[in-house]
């Protein structure tokens, strides 16, 4: 198994920068993806940027030149840097990982980015 702890988001101005980090616990020799989804008020939750081991990092269109995503495996942490943001990166994002053991995933409980026009 493995336990994901959030820190950062809150409240920035439309063009300003946040902060997401992730703690990983447990089994983090096994995660095989992780990184950041998030969910708007209304809509589908949708992945903004992740890794996957042995593959290329996978950013969304929509943040795509905006915001990067960082991972530290020996450290067990995977952070994610919202620049420029916009009021449409209002959501809550949430931290993932998929283990390769039985491809069980996991989540991380959530944290609000609100972004004002």
């Amino acid at each position: 198994q493995v336990q994901l702890a959030e820190s950062g988001g809150g409240l920035a101005q439309s063009g300003g920068s946040l902060r997401l980090s992730c703690q990983a616990s447990g089994q983090i020799s096994a995660i095989y993806s992780w990184g950041y989804w998030r969910q708007a008020a209304g809509k589908h939750r949708e992945l903004v940027a992740s890794f996957t081991t042995a593959g290329p990092i996978y950013y969304r269109d929509s943040v795509r030149g905006r915001f990067i995503i960082t991972e530290d495996r020996a450290k067990g942490t995977i952070d994610l840097r919202m620049n420029s943001l916009k009021p449409e990166d209002t959501a809550v994002y949430y931290c993932w990982a998929s283990i390769h053991t039985d491809w069980s995933e996991y989540w991380g409980q959530g944290t609000q980015v609100s972004v004002s026009s």
